[in-house]
């Protein structure tokens, strides 16, 4: 029976090599991580205020503001004051940042299909439940001391 240390020490090492991957296809998009992560939760989610965005793609608020003021300069995004409630602002993904995000996102996908492409689809399924098992069991769990 594998140990728990065992397990985390194997969940941390395939964690590793899959952000590998994951940062070095983000490079051939030509965006970096924090620009590339907020368009493509623009493509999927459409306009959201920036106060939440940042939060998906965990930046902080300055964080968030910087890379937000930097496409903004490329035209990847605009910005809109929402008019029922002027304290919040929604980023929307402009015709040029909507093509690059799709052409990146679609390239990006593509390079991560590769890792999985050594799992079966029965194995797939099997990982994303088990992970997720995991994972909410370890949520679940209160921190402890021994």
């Amino acid at each position: 029976m594998e140990s728990g240390a065992h397990i985390r020490l194997i969940l941390a090492r395939a964690a590793k090599a899959i952000e590998t991957v994951d940062r070095a296809s983000i490079a051939q998009t030509g965006l970096n991580i924090s620009d590339f992560a907020i368009l493509e939760v623009l493509l999927h989610k459409g306009p959201l205020p920036v106060n939440t965005i940042g939060k998906k793609v965990l930046l902080t608020s300055g964080s968030m503001t910087t890379a937000a003021n930097r496409l903004l300069r490329k035209g990847f995004i605009k910005r809109k004051q929402d008019p029922s409630d002027g304290r919040y602002f929604y980023l929307y993904l402009t015709v040029a940042g909507r093509r690059l995000i799709q052409h990146a996102y679609e390239k990006h996908s593509r390079n991560l299909d590769k890792i999985a492409g050594v799992l079966t689809e029965e194995e797939r399924a099997q990982l994303v439940s088990l992970l997720k098992k995991i994972g909410r069991h370890a949520h679940s769990l209160k921190p402890f001391n021994g």
